[in-house]
C-alpha cells in the first residue's frame, strides 16, 4: 500500500509538470489508466497458461 501510494504521487508529479492546464492532466492521467488497465487484462489473460 505504501508503493501504491508513492507510485501515485510520482505520476501525479510528472503529470503536473508535462502539461501546462488541467485539460492537459486530465489527457495524460486518462493514458496513464489506459496502461494500468491494458497491463491488468494481459496478466489477467496470461495466469491461465
Amino acid at each position: 500500500m505504501r508503493m501504491l501510494k508513492f507510485m501515485l504521487v510520482v505520476v501525479l508529479f510528472l503529470g503536473m509538470a508535462g502539461c501546462n492546464t488541467v485539460g492537459g492532466f486530465g489527457k495524460d492521467l486518462s493514458k496513464v489508466g489506459d496502461k494500468i488497465e491494458k497491463t491488468a487484462d494481459e496478466v489477467k489473460n496470461s495466469n491461465g497458461k
